[in-house]
């Protein structure tokens, strides 16, 4: 396994860039990063988990599951371990003031970001789901929780520091943006909206608020 990855090409990008990532509620990370080969991957791996996931989904008011996002973000943070475990110490060498790295940028979301959301806000939110009755949809149950547009807002804070990172690990491993995808065009509808967030039909949309909940019932 170890031999196939030194092999495979790595992604081409910057030999330089100027990385910056807002931590909520505590203050800013930024620093020069001068990335290895190593973190070029690592970065590419990191970036793909972040963009298929709910993680960098914004949570439109009334729209959205609340236990769908917090596990995601508890999957990627154990997807994010797991890729710092597989490159080693090359993605976490030693540093000059004022330089960053792989594994300085994604310790430090997890240690500062996505950590403390996680540690205050999954034990209260399981509390609340084991109060639902017996056939209420879990959906409608937790939209009646009263610290619902409490986490609604954290997530949203965090959410914003993963986008940034997103940014930071596409530019690093030198690929395109997949994250704000162009809407495919429909044969005789003319042209769609830019962007596909936001622009799904009604029945679309009713069509994937019905996955989310087999995928939420199924976690």
């Amino acid at each position: 396994m170890g031999h196939r990855q030194r092999r495979r090409r790595r992604p081409g990008g910057p030999a330089q860039i100027t990385a910056k990532l807002t931590i909520p509620f505590v203050g800013e990370i930024s620093g020069t990063w001068e990335p290895a080969d190593a973190e070029r991957s690592a970065a590419w791996e990191l970036y793909l988990e972040l963009v298929t996931r709910v993680s960098v989904e914004e949570l439109d008011p009334d729209e959205g599951f609340l236990r769908e996002a917090l596990s995601s973000l508890y999957t990627f943070f154990n997807t994010t371990r797991e890729i710092l475990r597989r490159y080693g110490p090359e993605v976490a060498p030693p540093l000059a003031p004022g330089h960053v790295s792989f594994g300085v940028l994604a310790v430090t979301v997890l240690n500062r970001v996505l950590r403390p959301l996680l540690a205050s806000w999954h034990p209260r939110l399981t509390a609340y789901e084991s109060q639902r009755p017996p056939g209420r949809d879990p959906v409608a149950h937790e939209r009646q929780w009263e610290h619902a547009e409490a986490l609604r807002g954290q997530i949203a804070e965090v959410r914003r520091t993963l986008v940034s990172l997103a940014r930071t690990l596409q530019e690093v491993a030198g690929v395109s943006d997949l994250i704000e995808l162009p809407a495919p065009r429909s044969p005789g509808l003319g042209h769609p909206p830019p962007q596909v967030r936001g622009a799904l039909p009604a029945a679309e949309s009713e069509l994937a608020d019905s996955w989310r909940r087999r995928v939420a019932l199924a976690a």
